[in-house]
C-alpha cells in the first residue's frame, strides 16, 4: 500500500503542497483529481524522488521508499520521456532493462506490451513518426514493461482518441485486476467515475476529499433531482424558485436540491402540471462533487 502522510512542499512563496494525506491499495484504481496547479504532478514527483517534499512521509507497504522498491514502480510523466529518434521496440526494452529486467525477458515483454497496445506493427519505427496517440502508448507500455507493482500515471487520456482510451482503459482495469496499485489523474471525470473505484481530490495542495466515489457522493449534503413532466417545458418550476435549476433538456430538468427536500411536495406540483415521466433523486456525479469541493 502506498501511503502519503502530511506532505508539505513550497517553491518560495507557492505552496504545492499542504499536509496532504492519502493512500492507494494494491488491487484498486484511484483517480487522482483536482484543478490545474492543485499539486498532483508535484505529488507524483515526490512519490519518485524527482522532488523532496519539506515535511511529510512517503511509504510502501510500510515502509520508506528507496531506490529498490522504485525500480518496482512505473510511471507515466505528463510531460512525455521517450527518446524521439529510437526505434519503439528498442525503447521499451532498455527501459525494462533499466529496471533490472534481463535482456531476453525485457524482449519478450517488450513485444507482448506492444502487441496488447495494438503497437506490435510499428515496433520498428522511431517514436517521432508516432502520432501522438501512438506516442501516448508507447509512454504507458515504458512505464508497464517491468511489470511493477505501483503504477502512477499523469493525465494518461490526454490526446487519445476512444479507441485508445479503450485499449487504456481496458489495461488500467486488468493491472488493477492483477494486484497492481494503479493511481492516475485526469481532467476526464466522466471517464474517472466509470473506471475508478477510489478518488482523491487535491486543491490547493490539501487534500479536499478521499475515499471510494460512492461514499463520497453519498456523504455529500446536496442532491440532484431530475424531473420530466410531458409537454410543460419545465414551466411547473416557475412556481417552485426554491429549486435550483443546473439543466434544462427540452421537459427534463436537473435540479440541485437539499437533502431534506420535501420530495411529495416536489412530485404534487409536477404532477399537477402533467404527466411525469421522470422523477429520479439522486447524489451528485463525480463532477458535481469535484465542482463542490473545489469552489472556493
Amino acid at each position: 500500500m502506498l501511503e502519503i502522510t502530511d506532505l508539505s512542499k513550497a517553491y518560495g512563496s507557492v505552496v504545492a503542497l499542504d499536509e496532504a494525506t492519502f493512500t492507494v491499495r494494491p488491487g484498486r484504481l484511484v483517480g487522482f483529481l483536482g484543478p490545474n496547479g492543485a499539486g498532483k504532478t508535484t505529488t507524483m514527483r515526490c512519490i519518485f524522488g524527482l522532488a523532496r517534499p519539506d515535511r511529510g512521509t512517503i511509504t510502501w507497504h510500510g515502509r520508506a521508499i528507496d531506490r529498490a522498491a522504485r525500480l518496482r514502480f512505473g510511471y507515466m510523466p505528463e510531460q512525455r520521456g521517450l527518446y524521439p529518434r529510437m526505434k519503439v521496440a528498442d525503447q521499451l526494452a532498455y527501459f525494462a532493462e533499466q529496471h533490472g529486467v534481463r535482456a531476453p525477458a525485457a524482449k519478450a515483454a517488450t513485444a507482448r506490451w506492444l502487441d496488447g497496445l495494438g503497437l506490435a506493427d510499428r515496433a520498428g519505427s522511431k517514436l517521432e513518426a508516432l502520432s501522438h496517440g501512438n506516442q501516448q502508448r508507447v509512454q504507458l507500455g515504458a512505464a508497464l514493461v517491468h511489470d511493477p507493482e505501483l503504477l502512477v500515471l499523469d493525465e494518461p487520456f490526454s490526446g487519445l482518441d476512444p479507441l485508445g482510451i479503450e485499449t487504456m482503459s481496458s489495461i488500467l482495469r486488468q493491472r488493477a485486476a492483477d494486484g497492481v496499485a494503479v493511481v492516475f489523474s485526469s481532467h476526464q471525470l466522466d471517464l474517472v467515475e466509470d473506471l475508478c473505484e477510489d478518488v482523491v481530490i487535491i486543491h490547493r495542495g490539501r487534500i479536499a476529499g478521499a475515499g471510494a466515489i460512492d461514499e463520497l457522493r453519498a456523504a455529500s449534503d446536496r442532491r440532484h433531482l431530475e424531473v420530466e413532466v410531458v409537454g410543460n417545458a419545465n414551466r411547473w418550476l416557475e412556481s417552485r424558485p426554491d429549486l435550483a435549476i443546473v439543466e434544462r433538456r427540452g421537459d427534463l430538468a436537473r435540479l440541485l436540491v437539499p437533502t431534506d427536500v420535501d420530495l411529495s411536495a416536489v412530485l404534487a406540483a409536477a404532477g399537477a402540471a402533467g404527466s411525469v415521466r421522470r422523477f429520479a433523486f439522486q447524489p451528485p456525479t463525480l463532477s458535481e462533487l469535484f465542482l463542490e469541493l473545489v469552489r472556493p
